[in-house]
């Protein structure tokens, strides 16, 4: 691979694994970058997961430092994320991703939607919303359901359980996000272990590009954790915008 293919994957790693440390959606920048170099796509998929594993690993380390994470919803939600993104991948052969690219673009585009017209929303915690028929609600969403999306497609998971943590148990951005952390790190080991079964990683190139994912990673925790929610919501709705708009393209442009 050319030396100039190289330094952009490196580049797009390093700001991929910011986004994801901040509100997720660094396989916005990560993955293509990959596959532009023509690496077959679920080559490039395995790699752009063995790269963001350890960025991601890095922020949820970061957070679990600095704030408060939902214990009772993180790591039963990461246990059930494995074995979840684990089935998504493998099913990723068998269903069309055109098929889900419109039912996920009308979804985004529904939480660009609440979270402008809702701007207190994620701002503060709302203890009083917590239940535990909400927390049982928000392990399953965020294990099962938003972690066999990450195993099938993949963009904008950080974003999703973002969101499922904010409206279900009332946690504000930076607490989410920290808590999203902690299941992505599973979503991605599940899915990862599948890829490495298949045969399809390229770790000398995934490995290089986690060294400056967990670079990333690390400053853009420390940007959320210093600048709280408003800088959160501010990079959730970017990203939204920016997924909403990667996913019109590929479905109606490419």
């Amino acid at each position: 691979m050319p030396l100039e293919q190289v330094l952009v994957l490196l580049v797009a790693a390093a700001g991929a694994g910011w986004v994801d440390a901040v509100v997720g959606g660094g396989g916005l920048l990560q993955l293509p970058a990959i596959m532009m170099t023509g690496i077959p796509t679920v080559e490039a998929m395995a790699t752009n997961k063995l790269s963001s594993v350890f960025g991601t690993a890095s922020a949820a380390v970061a957070y679990a430092r600095s704030t408060k994470v939902d214990r009772q919803v993180a790591f039963p939600g990461a246990g059930l994320a494995v074995v979840s993104a684990g089935l998504g991948a493998w099913a990723a052969a068998a269903i069309s991703a055109e098929v889900l690219r419109p039912v996920v673009m009308v979804v985004l585009l529904g939480v660009a939607a609440f979270v402008t017209l809702r701007p207190a929303l994620g701002a503060v915690p709302m203890p009083h919303l917590r239940t535990d028929a909400r927390v049982f609600a928000a392990v399953a969403t965020a294990g099962v359901g938003i972690a066999f999306y990450d195993g099938l497609v993949g963009p904008g998971t950080g974003t999703f359980l973002i969101i499922a943590f904010t409206t279900i148990l009332g946690l504000d951005f930076v607490s989410a996000s920290a808590s999203a952390k902690i299941i992505n790190v599973g979503t991605n080991l599940g899915a990862l272990v599948v890829f490495g079964v298949q045969g399809h990683l390229n770790w000398a190139l995934g490995l290089g590009m986690a060294v400056c994912n967990v670079a990333g990673a690390q400053l853009g925790a420390r940007m959320a954790l210093k600048r709280g929610t408003a800088f959160v919501r501010i990079i959730l709705l970017c990203v939204v915008v920016a997924l909403v708009a990667r996913l019109g393209w590929q479905q109606f442009g490419g």
